[in-house]
C-alpha cells in the first residue's frame, strides 16, 4: 500500500516538472548550458556560411556563363579586355585579366614564344590558386562543426548526467523527478550536438561539390586561353 502511494506521489510530482525545451536549458548546469549555447550558434553560423556559399555560386556560374559566351565571341582577346575593365567580377574574368596583364608585361620582348607562354601559364596558376582558396573560405567551419559537434554534445549529456548523479546522492531520493530534469537535459545536449553536426556535414558536401565543379571550369578555360593566346602569338603577338 505504501509503495503504491509513492508510486502515485511520484506521478504526481513528476506531471508538475516542466521539460519544454525552454525550461530544460535554464535549469541546466552552466556548462551544459555554455554546451548547449556554443552548439547553437556553431548551427546557426553555418546555415549562414551555407546559404551565403550557396548564393555565390549560382551568380558565379551565372557571370561564367556571360563571359565565356562573350570570349567565343570575341574579334580579338582585347576585345574582351575592353568589356571586363580591368575589373574582373568572377574568377574566370581574374584568369583572362591576369593572363593578359602577364602577356603585355612580355609583349615585344626578346624572350621566346615558350617563355613568354610559361609566364602566362605561371600567371594563371597563381591567380587560379588565389581564387580557389577564397571560394573555399568558410569550408574548415562546415567541416569542423560537422566533425566535433556531435563529440560537444556528448560531452555536455555526460556533464549532464554526473549532475542529475550528484543530485540523487545530495537529496538521497531517486524519484522519477528529481532524476528525469538531468537526464533530459542531457539528451537534450546531444540533439543540439546532432542537429548541428548533420546539416553542417550535408552542406559541406553540397559546397565541396559546387567548388570543384566551378575549380575544373576554371581549369578548362585556363587551357582554352592559353590555346588562344599560342594562336595568336603564331599570327605575330597581335592580342
Amino acid at each position: 500500500m505504501n509503495e503504491s502511494l509513492q508510486t502515485v506521489q511520484s506521478v504526481v510530482t513528476t506531471s508538475h516538472v516542466d521539460m519544454s525545451l525552454w525550461a530544460l536549458f535554464w535549469q541546466a548546469d552552466i556548462v551544459v548550458k555554455l554546451v548547449m549555447l556554443s552548439l547553437i550558434l556553431a548551427s546557426i553560423w553555418s546555415w549562414g556560411v551555407f546559404i551565403d556559399k550557396y548564393m555565390r555560386m549560382r551568380v558565379l556560374n551565372k557571370q561564367a556563363d556571360e563571359f565565356e559566351s562573350a570570349f567565343w565571341r570575341r574579334a580579338s582577346l582585347m576585345g574582351v579586355v575592353g568589356q571586363i575593365a580591368n575589373d574582373p567580377k568572377n574568377p574566370l574574368e581574374a584568369l583572362f585579366i591576369a593572363a593578359l596583364t602577364e602577356w603585355k608585361r612580355w609583349k615585344g620582348t626578346s624572350a621566346n614564344a615558350g617563355m613568354k607562354l610559361a609566364k602566362v601559364e605561371r600567371a594563371m596558376g597563381l591567380t587560379y590558386s588565389r581564387e580557389v582558396d577564397a571560394l573555399s573560405n568558410n569550408l574548415n567551419f562546415l567541416a569542423t562543426v560537422a566533425s566535433i559537434s556531435v563529440f560537444v554534445g556528448l560531452f555536455g549529456t555526460v556533464w549532464g548526467i554526473i549532475d542529475s548523479f550528484q543530485a540523487i546522492a545530495m537529496s538521497k531520493n531517486t524519484n522519477l523527478a528529481v532524476v528525469a530534469p538531468g537526464i533530459a537535459e542531457s539528451l537534450f545536449a546531444t540533439a543540439l550536438g546532432l542537429l548541428a553536426a548533420i546539416p553542417a556535414k550535408l552542406f559541406y558536401n553540397n559546397i565541396s561539390i559546387q567548388i570543384n565543379r566551378y575549380s575544373a571550369r576554371m581549369d578548362m578555360f585556363a587551357g582554352e586561353l592559353q590555346a588562344a593566346i599560342d594562336q595568336e602569338i603564331e599570327r605575330g603577338e597581335g592580342v
